[in-house]
């Protein structure tokens, strides 16, 4: 393992594979009553937060607390940053305070690398604009795993908004490494321009993907980062890419529906898809605690 968890494509296969692993030995632990592990006590973990999120942000703490580690919470909106602070002088700020590992989201593509470069401790990268999202494919792969069994040779359909997607950067990346096969479908304004680049396939057209997948993974479409009009309009839309329940029912029988969230029903994906047992949805927010202990633990190099 290296220091930091910046990209998914840090990550050789072994060093994925044992964070997978890792999480599943964690998994027990979450399934007893007192879930707490002494491994991290006496390490701080930091969680720098300048974008909002409800999910990641306290998967993150939940993870550090289960490991006893000592948390601080950091969000840009009620601290000097809103005063006009750096993140190089914020970051020296953590670091005249001993944290261990700081645990970054940001606006900015590429903050994390930066950060890296001015503090002792790991850093995590919890999102950087729209480049990518690491622990989000970790923990996407660990409830394919669990469901599906080994990765190699999978049929991954991820649709919707890549273009302003960090998460599906990161699972491209990832899923390729585990030895999937990955295909995007989206609007061709909402693919982006190097995706020739990335190793996996493109294709328009969701119907004739879905019947060959074993993986549907539906993204958000991300209105807040968009200033053009990308498609006609959100129903065009969601006819064309929306999993629907007709769409749903072109699926083989033991594919699985994800979303890393948060969801608009009735958009990318129907109510009843959402909820239906072939879902993981819920299954991915309790897996993200998992996969965020087993980074933190391999990084800042507790014992089991």
């Amino acid at each position: 393992m290296n220091r930091h968890l910046i990209s998914a494509a840090d990550l050789t296969k072994d060093d994925a594979l044992l964070i997978l692993d890792t999480a599943e030995e964690l998994a027990r632990v979450s399934e007893r009553s007192i879930k707490k592990l002494p491994t991290l006590r006496g390490r701080t973990v930091v969680n720098l937060f300048f974008e909002d999120s409800t999910r990641t942000r306290i998967s993150f703490e939940a993870a550090a607390k289960r490991l006893s580690a000592d948390v601080i919470n950091f969000s840009a909106k009620g601290s000097s940053v809103s005063k006009g602070e750096s993140l190089k002088d914020t970051a020296l700020t953590l670091e005249a305070m001993g944290a261990d590992a700081v645990v970054i989201r940001h606006g900015a593509s590429g903050a994390p690398h930066r950060l890296a470069n001015w503090v002792r401790g790991s850093v995590v990268n919890a999102g950087d604009g729209t480049h990518e999202h690491p622990t989000q494919a970790l923990l996407d792969a660990f409830s394919m795993r669990r469901r599906l069994g080994s990765l190699e040779g999978r049929k991954v359909t991820i649709v919707g908004d890549v273009l302003h997607s960090r998460v599906a950067r990161s699972n491209v990346l990832l899923l390729a490494t585990l030895g999937a096969d990955v295909t995007l479908v989206a609007p061709p304004t909402l693919v982006p321009v190097s995706v020739g680049t990335w190793p996996c396939e493109v294709s328009y057209d969701l119907d004739a993907v879905l019947p060959k997948s074993d993986v549907v993974m539906m993204l958000r479409v991300q209105k807040e980062r968009m200033n053009a009009a990308y498609f006609p309009s959100e129903r065009e839309y969601s006819r064309r890419y929306g999993l629907d329940r007709d769409r749903f029912a072109k699926m083989p029988d033991e594919a699985i529906v994800m979303h890393p969230g948060p969801m608009n029903r009735g958009m990318e994906i129907a109510a009843e898809v959402a909820d239906s047992p072939r879902s993981t949805i819920v299954e991915q927010v309790a897996n993200g605690v998992t996969i965020r202990m087993a980074v933190l633990y391999l990084l800042l190099g507790g014992e089991i």
